[in-house]
């Protein structure tokens, strides 16, 4: 069963820490060289596949005592928070291009792209603890998959223009604010 509280919560958090990251700007290249549908089941398959790694790490979690967990996913998104604050942006990666537009090569260049960019990044790690500290494995894939989904899709068709009304670093500090909350919260029930 689906719980909607925890799945907008995971899908809230989610989106706005993904959407300083490089993977809009990578969407945002792709889908200005190649047809944007090829690009988004590319990049909404490794998605997927990280989420449900993600997803399958939080599970173990909760097989710990809750203290523990609380703990743990408390420094966890204190640690996200501060990386989110501190993180200098590297630039623009280079991106190579398919010989052909076919459907597999180009979805293939999303994937690849996506899958080791994104291996172990801050909403991976992210979506682990809200899987443990939830217990709703249900809930927190699909509020995390639809996150990633959505800045994917704004980052391959709309990017550049939501950049310019809302300023990243705003983005980035909400983010912040999001996951500290959720580390106190979390470090908070440890405690008590």
């Amino acid at each position: 069963m689906i719980t909607f509280s925890v799945l907008a919560l995971v899908f809230g958090v989610v989106f706005l820490a993904e959407l300083p990251d490089k993977t809009a700007l990578a969407g945002l290249v792709l889908g200005t060289r190649y047809r944007a549908s090829y690009v988004f089941a590319g990049i909404a398959a490794a998605f997927l596949l990280h989420v449900v790694l993600a997803v399958a790490a939080g599970s173990v979690l909760t097989l710990l005592p809750q203290r523990i967990v609380h703990a743990v996913t408390g420094v966890l998104f204190l640690g996200g928070a501060a990386m989110l604050l501190l993180k200098k942006d590297d630039g623009e990666e280079e991106i190579r291009r398919p010989e052909d537009q076919s459907f597999w090569k180009v979805a293939g260049t999303g994937f690849m792209l996506i899958l080791v960019a994104e291996f172990g990044d801050l909403t991976q790690i992210m979506t682990a603890n809200l899987a443990a500290r939830y217990d709703d494995p249900l809930s927190v894939g699909l509020g995390a998959v639809l996150a990633l989904w959505a800045v994917a899709g704004l980052g391959i068709v709309g990017g550049k223009a939501l950049m310019r009304r809302v300023p990243l670093a705003l983005i980035t500090k909400v983010a912040a604010l999001l996951m500290a909350g959720l580390g106190v919260w979390s470090l908070w029930e440890a405690v008590v």
